[in-house]
């Protein structure tokens, strides 16, 4: 479902990225030209700058997400000192605050799992999801990066319509504007030789 549709974004930011060229676009190169890492409040603030508000609500948005709110919760990743994992906790909780939603963490291991599962790519922290309180399986990704308040509240908004049954296309197309504002991962440890 959602493998397609994050591909497709990459490769369209790739192509953003250098209209002149026509070239063949690899994953990687798609990954790169739509994954922003970011080191400080000013990187983070400045990505943010670039990103569309979303403006325009549908009649039903907020009796949508209000009603959802006791069958469906928000989880998160996150890691020490990752500024976009902040700015989005943050963001989710006076969105949770305001409808009723409850918003969890969870772990990096767990994160990963869940990415692989949907077929998306591990891009390190943070990475939202909405599922059904009461079914850890069914989960719709909100947010690759942090992003703005309001489209926070369009990919909540989306997640619950189409858990409810709107037709996953729809869905699909309109969550498929994640930031890619993410904070840099660690490098691992390296072990020591011999063990």
């Amino acid at each position: 479902m959602t493998r397609p549709a994050i591909f497709l974004l990459l490769l369209s930011a790739s192509a953003i990225a250098s209209p002149l060229r026509a070239q063949t676009v690899t994953r990687e190169q798609a990954m790169r030209a739509a994954i922003h890492p970011v080191t400080s409040e000013a990187a983070m603030r400045d990505w943010l700058a670039r990103v569309p508000v979303t403006r325009d609500w549908p009649p039903d948005f907020g009796p949508t997400l209000t009603g959802s709110a006791p069958a469906l919760l928000v989880e998160m990743s996150t890691a020490s000192g990752c500024l976009p994992c902040a700015d989005l906790w943050s963001k989710l909780n006076a969105l949770g605050r305001r409808y009723g939603w409850q918003v969890r963490v969870i772990s990096s291991q767990d994160a990963m799992i869940r990415s692989g599962r949907l077929g998306l790519p591990w891009v390190g922290h943070p990475v939202a999801w909405v599922r059904p309180k009461s079914d850890s399986n069914r989960t719709i990704p909100v947010a690759i990066g942090t992003d703005h308040a309001p489209n926070l509240a369009r990919n909540l908004y989306l997640a619950a319509k189409m858990l409810g049954g709107v037709r996953v296309d729809v869905g699909v197309r309109g969550l498929s504007k994640f930031t890619g504002i993410v904070g840099l991962t660690a490098s691992p440890a390296t072990k020591p030789k011999g063990r």
